[in-house]
């Protein structure tokens, strides 16, 4: 079963054309994938540091520090 219009390899491939899609875009989706990895990154940080506050502020007192601890939970 074939699913492409090659019927066999024995061929120059170079008279064949693309053999797989996108061909010649490697280097913008490579740039793409960097910037999308890059924005995760820096979003993460952001998220976790607006949580970190969040819970540094309601765990502003000795006492709710206490029972946070004691009950394992964060409200």
């Amino acid at each position: 079963m074939s699913t492409t219009g090659i019927d066999t390899w024995a061929v120059d491939l170079a008279n064949i054309g693309p053999l797989y899609p996108f061909q010649g875009y490697e280097v913008v989706l490579f740039i793409v994938g960097l910037v999308i990895w890059i924005g995760f990154h820096i979003w993460q940080f952001s998220f976790e540091k607006k949580t970190y506050d969040e819970d540094l502020q309601n765990l502003n007192t000795p006492e709710k520090l206490e029972k946070a601890l004691r009950e394992k939970k964060l409200d």
